[in-house]
């Protein structure tokens, strides 16, 4: 009796080393679970779609020229491996990034050519064109949707971006958000008591008088940021109108993307209508500042947008203000060049070159 106790004693100590033995086993593949998920991160797109992204990017496809510009603005330009032809050519971005040039744009026109991205080998897609989003997910490269139309949604994009690509981004990002606060709370304090809401049109060129930009958009934010309103009541960006209709709007003020002051003045006197209007025959016309991308358009510089567009609208209660300085402190801060009075004056006149 003895000898058979020992013999199942025996077999009870083996059998549970055995089952020891197999619950180790089992625990390898948690740890090797772990590992994995340390080498991959989550972020939140502006579409509110999550996104699994290396832990560290070395390798940004932008394929949003707008955001471009904010790569830059946060320093991971290096980190650059396809861009646009838009952003390729822009005498502004290429004077402060020399190396942008060197950079692939992987379109056909407009197209977005997959193999040429897959050649550039990147880690992250930034893009904001919807039918560009489902084609670079078609690749399998994680996409990352940056697209915005108001003030809250630049913060977010802005914070999106400095999260994709890491490192001291998002301490730039805090530096930028600060500014772009401060900007925003000093015009609407030097507009505090004021009732008057001058009627801004705001054409997307010089070269189309047809299309402008109505409401619901990222222009409209500006316009009422710097104490004005939108003269049209129709929605959408660079919406096509007629003649007669702006005509209609009668605007105190007009502001002309990518075109000088002069060459906007110009355009809008040689027209036989539009000459007529109030803001024309006043001289109520402005050229607005293009910088490393456009001020009036998803730019990163909206946060200088706010000031420039205030002065022209309100300029008794900006009179003190230097956008000269201010331009030239931004530049230097955040991408750490320094703009002369010349360059300076040039940008704010709405010139397409530094000279």
């Amino acid at each position: 009796m003895k000898k058979t106790q020992r013999i199942l004693l025996g077999l009870a100590l083996v059998f549970g080393i055995s089952v020891a033995a197999g619950c180790q086993s089992q625990t390898k593949p948690a740890k090797s679970t772990a590992v994995a998920s340390s080498t991959t991160r989550t972020v939140t797109d502006m579409s509110g779609k999550r996104v699994q992204l290396p832990a560290k990017v070395t390798r940004v496809a932008d394929l949003w020229h707008a955001n471009n510009q904010v790569v830059l603005l946060l320093g991971g330009q290096k980190k650059l491996v396809a861009t646009t032809q838009m952003i390729k050519q822009s005498p502004w971005f290429k004077t402060i990034d020399p190396s942008i040039s060197k950079v692939t744009a992987p379109f056909a026109g407009d197209d977005l050519q997959s193999e040429e991205l897959l050649k550039t080998k990147p880690d992250v897609v930034i893009a904001a064109d919807p039918a560009q989003i489902k084609q670079a997910k078609k690749t399998k490269v994680p996409t990352v949707n940056a697209m915005y139309q108001t003030f809250a949604g630049l913060r977010r994009s802005v914070n999106l971006t400095a999260q994709v690509l890491g490192g001291q981004a998002p301490k730039v990002a805090k530096r930028y958000q600060r500014l772009l606060n401060g900007n925003l709370a000093y015009v609407k304090r030097q507009l505090k008591g004021v009732t008057t809401k001058p009627k801004v049109l705001h054409f997307v060129n010089a070269t189309n008088l047809n299309q402008v930009d109505g409401t619901g958009t990222i222009v409209d934010e500006w316009i009422k940021a710097a104490g004005g309103q939108n003269a049209l009541k129709q929605s959408g960006n660079m919406i096509s109108v007629t003649t007669e209709t702006l005509a209609k709007s009668n605007p105190d003020v007009i502001i002309v993307g990518s075109a000088t002051t002069a060459q906007a003045r110009a355009a809008l006197k040689k027209n036989a209508v539009l000459s007529k209007l109030k803001a024309v025959k006043t001289n109520h016309v402005y050229g607005n500042p293009q910088g490393t991308f456009p001020w009036d358009r998803y730019s990163a510089e909206e946060a200088l947008q706010v000031l420039w567009a205030a002065q022209k609208l309100h300029p008794a209660q900006f009179k003190q203000l230097d956008m000269v300085a201010k331009t030239k402190a931004f530049y230097q801060e955040f991408y750490h060049y320094q703009l002369s009075t010349a360059q300076t004056n040039r940008l704010l006149s709405g010139a397409s070159t530094p000279k």
